[in-house]
This record gives structure tokens, sequence and C-alpha cells, in this order.
């Protein structure tokens, strides 16, 4: 932290603790609406401070999330009711806008790179799409949830890597091009394995669509990262790529992943309150067990330490944006999108603390 950041640190956070305060005197006093807007307040406070520190930055993009959350629950009607219409309309694009910016961070070279690394990307897509789905049909059935909540659960893991991951594997410092190629391979694989997926394993609690899933997928994902890989080649052609189009769109991404899983609490509030602490539990587990099982399962097919923790990595961070894009405009469904407004902030927090973890015991490249 620089000098001039120090001053602006320290206000962040004596404003953050002012406002909390506020925010538990206003709950004691039963002022509920109060408590929560103060309590949004000082979470958006504590996420600016954390920005201002290169060492805890990486735990910013959560509280951001967490933020949403909290408003939405405190304040559901903001996310419901737009003057240019209903919200749940603008879902698709919004996560159509987050793979756009995945796409411009893309290159042919990763595409390219499966042919010098099939062994590794051929384990970690193995790995993610039978471990995740088949752990999110398990951790459904043993929590007894209604069958589109436990729809909703399988699918998130069925969904490809999320974009998040990349991110979380360079701070974690792992291989990020085997992580931005392994992303690019699932998602690309996601029209036909997801769908697959969610037939074989939840067709028996809802309705599974197959083709209107795939071409649904083709449209979320598919289509923005070609087209985001194109304009990232006109921006290279023109030289007009630079650091500031990385941190616009990351911005961007990050502003629509946090608007996306406040439509979707918004929605399913009432249905929150009855489940939110099971499928909280289940979002643990589960991405807990994707990071354990795509580690040591990396590891018994003898790839080395940062490929090891790269593909777990991988495993363990799912496409929520993605499954909640899908419960609402193929399963239609506002329970099943549950858990990936869920799952979501949860793998930003549990990937920080992972990469925070694994930055501080860097593995060598060969074992």
């Amino acid at each position: 932290m620089n000098a001039t950041s120090k001053p602006l640190a320290s206000f962040l956070s004596i404003a953050a603790l002012v406002v909390g305060f506020a925010g538990v005197l206003s709950a004691y006093l039963n002022y509920g609406a109060v408590a929560g807007q103060l309590f949004v307040i000082g979470m958006v406070l504590m996420a600016m401070r954390i920005q201002c520190s290169p060492q805890w930055n990486s735990f910013a993009f959560a509280l951001w999330v967490l933020a949403f959350v909290l408003q939405a629950f405190t304040f559901p009607q903001l996310f419901l009711d737009w003057p240019i219409g209903p919200s749940k309309y603008y879902v698709s694009p919004l996560i159509q806008v987050i793979m756009f910016g995945m796409g411009t961070t893309l290159s042919l070279n990763d595409f390219a790179r499966v042919l010098l690394i099939p062994k590794s990307i051929a384990i970690g897509m193995v790995l993610q799409f039978t471990v995740m789905p088949l752990t999110g049909w398990a951790l459904a059935k043993a929590m007894g949830f209604p069958p589109e909540i436990a729809a909703g659960v399988v699918l998130i893991g069925a969904c490809p890597g999320g974009v998040a991951s990349n991110v979380i594997a360079y701070l974690a410092r792992g291989d990020v091009a085997l992580s931005v190629t392994m992303t690019a391979c699932s998602t690309l694989a996601s029209p036909i394995m997801t769908p697959l997926a969610m037939g074989m394993l939840a067709g028996s609690e809802v309705n599974v669509p197959f083709n209107d899933m795939m071409w649904s997928i083709l449209k979320l994902t598919i289509v923005p990262v070609v087209a985001g890989l194109v304009v990232s080649y006109l921006f290279q052609w023109f030289k007009l790529r630079g650091p500031w189009l990385d941190r616009c769109l990351s911005v961007i991404a990050m502003v629509a992943i946090c608007v996306v899983i406040g439509i979707i609490v918004a929605q399913s509030r009432d249905d929150l309150f009855k489940v939110g602490p099971a499928l909280v539990l289940v979002a643990i587990a589960h991405n807990a067990i994707g990071y354990l099982l795509g580690y040591f399962g990396a590891k018994a097919c003898r790839l080395d330490e940062t490929t090891s923790r790269t593909i777990s990595i991988e495993v363990g961070m799912q496409n929520g944006g993605m499954a909640t894009a899908l419960a609402m405009n193929v399963l239609h469904s506002p329970q099943a999108a549950l858990a990936g407004a869920i799952f979501g902030p949860w793998m930003s927090v549990s990937g920080s603390m992972l990469a925070s973890w694994w930055r501080r015991r860097p593995g060598s490249v060969k074992d």
C-alpha cells in the first residue's frame, strides 16, 4: 500500500466500523430496514477498504457480492421492478456480457495449447464433468431438497468452470495458461455435457429439455465468447488493446455478476428463508469436495503440484451465472436458480482463501 492510499484506507476502516456499529444499534432497537441498509453501506465501505490492500484485495469481490445479497434481502423491490421492465428478463443479457468479457481474455493460442498438454486438459475435463454433477446429486439427495432446489444443485455441478477460476489460479500461483484453457474447453463442451448430466441426474426431478438447454448454452456462452475473441483481435490489430480495457471489462463483469445474484435472491427471498442455511452447507460441501477430488485426482494421475492445484481450482469453481440463467430461462424456476445464487458468492470466498493459502506455500513445477 503506497503512502497516498493509507489515509484513505484508514478513513474507510473507521467509517465501516462506525456504520456497522450504527447498524447493530438499529437492529437492537428493532429498526430492521434501517439496520439492513446500514449493514449494506458498511459492507461496501469494507470492500473498498480491502481493495486498497494488495494483500487482501482478492476478498473484495466476495464482499461486494454479499452487499448485493443483503440489499436484495432488505429491499428486494430494487431488484424486481425496473422502469425498463421486469428484472428477470435481463439475467441472460448480463450473463452474455460476462461471457463476452471472458472471450476478450482468450486467444487462439489458448485452444491450440490443448495439443501441447492434452493429458492435463483431459484429466481436468473428466474430473469436472463427473465429480461435480455426481456430488451435487448425492448432496441434494442426502439433504432431501424439494425437486426444483435439488435440480438447481445438480445444475451448478453440471456447468463448466467459471471465469473467476482464472483469477484464483493466478493468485494461487497456479498455471494460469492451463486454467484459461480448461475454462475455454469446458465452456465449449458445455452445450453437450451440461444437458447430458442434467438429463441423467435430474431428469426425474424436473423436466430437462435437452435441445432447449443446448441452444440456450450456445447463446449464453459460445456466441458471446466468440464475439469477445473477435473483438480482442480487432483491438490488437488496431493497437487499441491495453490494461485499461482489461480493467474496464473486469469491473463490468463484476457489476453484472453482482446484479444477477441480487435479482435471483430478491425473486426467491421467501424460499431462501426456508432452505437457505441447508443450501449454504451444501454449497460449502460441494465446493470443498470439488477442490479435494480435483487435487487428489490430478495427483493420482501423477501430475505435478502446480498442475494439480490448477485442476483443483477449475474443478471446484463452477460457472454460477450460467447455472442461474439456465434455471431461469430453460427450467423456468427461480427455485432452481437459488443454488447458483448461493454457490457463486461462496466460491468467490473459498477460492480467495484457497489462493491465499497456496500463495504462501508455493509448490514446485516438478515433484
